[in-house]
């Protein structure tokens, strides 16, 4: 194989030997979130999102993670898993 090839091939061989890095999701506003949006955080269901929806309809919006304990059935162990994952 010539000097010619051996660099075009041993360029695409070093790119695909490259960890592959995972695309982290865009973080989700709580305060404006759909059912369907809230089902993708971690630890929370449809009946724990229909419950943030209902607490932010009725007491207005969250101002941080921790706010969410407002919410029925979310203590500070959800609130850990949701942290990196919302915006507000």
């Amino acid at each position: 194989m010539s000097t010619y090839l051996l660099s075009p091939l041993l360029a695409v061989l070093l790119t695909l030997a490259q960890p592959a890095t995972a695309l982290e999701p865009e973080p989700i506003d709580v305060n404006t979130a759909t059912i369907e949006q809230l089902v993708h955080l971690p630890g929370i269901g449809p009946a724990k999102a229909q419950a943030i929806i209902a607490e932010r309809e009725a007491n207005g919006p969250f101002l941080d993670a921790m706010d969410l304990t407002r919410t029925e059935g979310i203590g500070a162990a959800t609130v850990s898993l949701l942290e990196q994952h919302l915006s507000f």
